[in-house]
């Protein structure tokens, strides 16, 4: 996509805010790293997403300054909630700081510390209907493993970042993380636990649903 129709793709979903806008902003003072930040179609996506599934639970894996938390969060249903689960504890508060700018700090629960852990310790009987993959790729596989059976029939775990950059088709890609994505992208299409849409969006995103 040329960077033309990027920008009319961007102008032509809903428009970022005063909250979303200094969050890009903030995000973009970083440097190079700036890059893990959620693009704005990515934001707007799960925002329509989360809001036509009525999600009253969802669940991000890897926060960051919290772009992502903020549009997951304006899509939740009249009493929801958001995990947020980020290992760093600057990034977390900032992206507590994002939200409560935003207005949404009242729905995220930011949770510092290893994911495995934070996800391991959320109860198997109160069902998650969204849930957000987007944290160090070797651990793609193990995220997925623990969401899945907390989610409810019908739910949807969403992965970032599953061409990486294209890298998926090149064989000779060997970095840790290539590797793994490669592999678990073979193996969800195949998983008969989900229905899986690959969607060129971004870096592109996987959208597993629970059957």
């Amino acid at each position: 996509m040329s960077g033309d129709l990027h920008r009319y793709l961007v102008e032509h979903s809903s428009a970022r805010d005063d909250a979303l806008l200094a969050c890009e902003r903030e995000t973009e003072e970083l440097g190079g790293i700036a890059v893990m930040q959620m693009s704005p179609e990515q934001g707007a996506l799960f925002t329509v997403l989360v809001g036509a599934m009525g999600a009253r639970l969802a669940v991000e894996v890897g926060t960051f300054t919290g772009y992502g938390a903020i549009c997951i969060a304006r899509g939740l249903a009249p009493g929801g909630r958001l995990i947020c689960c980020e290992l760093d504890e600057e990034r977390a508060a900032t992206a507590r700081a994002n939200l409560e700018r935003a207005g949404v700090a009242d729905v995220a629960d930011v949770r510092v510390g290893p994911a495995l852990e934070t996800l391991r310790s959320l109860p198997r009987d109160e069902p998650i209907d969204f849930a957000f993959i987007d944290a160090d790729k070797p651990a793609y596989s193990d995220y997925f493993e623990e969401l899945l059976p907390r989610m409810r029939v019908g739910g949807v775990i969403a992965l970032d970042n599953v061409l990486q950059g294209g890298r998926v088709l090149d064989p000779s890609a060997q970095e840790e993380g290539t590797v793994a994505m490669r592999e678990l992208n073979d193996r969800l299409a195949r998983d008969p636990r989900v229905e899986v849409a690959m969607v060129a969006i971004a870096d592109g995103i996987t959208f597993a649903r629970k059957l």
